[in-house]
């Protein structure tokens, strides 16, 4: 068997371990491999091949886990994540706010406490959902609050892991 199609091998394995995984640095490696494939077709030695999966794959990997990097000092964090809190950015309606800068509003089928962002004067009407769970590390939530809040992070969870399922096969 030709060198190049044991290469063609290996990236094919590890393409699939990263289609069963996840692993996106998988991903990353499968290139170099793919590398040194090419380079068992240009009539390099084995050691060439190597050293080109290595350095092709090992830079991918490297240079992705940089732009993680950034991309994670970038991002807002969790509670303020339109990434892992869908409810960030989408519109409630406020009708009254009470003295201690809370309102009551209806929002995806049950009441929510709202809390007004700090420097803002409440004001009844429209407004956008700026961060979540504040409340429950500040104050603390009843029983019934808590049963709430915990049935929709689970359903949440459900849907944050539907979206990134899709987001990988709409990235391929």
């Amino acid at each position: 068997m030709a060198e190049s199609t044991l290469w063609w091998l290996a990236t094919g394995g590890a393409i699939a371990v990263e289609l069963l995984t996840g692993t996106f640095y998988l991903l990353m490696l499968a290139i170099g491999l793919g590398f040194a494939a090419i380079a068992a077709h240009l009539g390099y030695g084995q050691t060439t091949q190597i050293v080109v999966a290595a350095l092709v794959g090992g830079g991918a990997v490297v240079g992705w886990h940089l732009r993680q990097i950034k991309r994670h000092h970038q991002e807002p964090p969790a509670q303020a994540n339109a990434n892992v809190n869908l409810d960030i950015g989408e519109t409630v309606q406020v009708d009254d706010w009470y003295a201690d800068g809370t309102a009551d509003v209806h929002y995806r089928g049950a009441r929510w406490t709202a809390i007004h962002r700090p420097g803002v004067s409440p004001s009844p009407g429209a407004h956008r959902v700026a961060e979540l769970i504040e409340r429950e590390k500040e104050a603390g939530l009843s029983q019934e609050e808590m049963a709430e809040l915990d049935h929709f992070m689970e359903l949440e969870h459900i849907l944050r892991m539907a979206k990134a399922k899709a987001r990988q096969i709409l990235a391929r």
